[in-house]
């Protein structure tokens, strides 16, 4: 699994001109899944993203995470992270998952971070046309990929 996440001061995601997930303060996260990915990195990245100490401390040092910090969380799919830009100019996704692989492991991370969190998350939808927009708190933007855990 491939993640980015984005300390945000606000967030929202549009499908067809209706909104359907909006944050203030908080994180969002683009979450690209690959056949290779399984319950473990699910665990992994979940449990990694909800303590990232990303957030400022009462001393303006990034030393706080969002279950310290209170703030919220949106998730949406995005196959292009998997995309591979070796050859030519036109990215291919083989790499990315399918939506019988890639949509009930998209929704089992879900259904974990909102228990590492103790709250539900907003999303997008899988395969949807989504207009997402952001105001990067920073920016802070971090890139994790549970295949290459440094």
């Amino acid at each position: 699994m491939k993640a980015v996440i984005q300390r945000v001061s606000e967030a929202s995601v549009t499908i067809e001109e209706v909104e359907v997930a909006k944050i203030n303060k908080g994180l969002l996260i683009l979450v690209g899944i690959e056949d290779l990915d399984n319950e473990e990195d699910i665990y992994w990245l979940s449990k990694k993203i909800v303590n990232l100490r990303i957030f400022e401390d009462e001393n303006g040092v990034m030393n706080s995470s969002i279950l310290n910090d209170g703030g919220d969380i949106i998730i949406v799919s995005q196959f292009t992270l998997h995309a591979s830009t070796k050859k030519g100019n036109r990215p291919s996704y083989i790499k990315a998952s399918k939506p019988d692989v890639a949509i009930p492991l998209y929704n089992k991370f879900i259904n974990r971070v909102e228990q590492e969190l103790g709250k539900k998350v907003q999303t997008g939808k899988f395969g949807a046309d989504m207009k997402v927009r952001l105001l990067n708190n920073g920016p802070v933007t971090i890139i994790i990929d549970t295949k290459n855990k440094e």
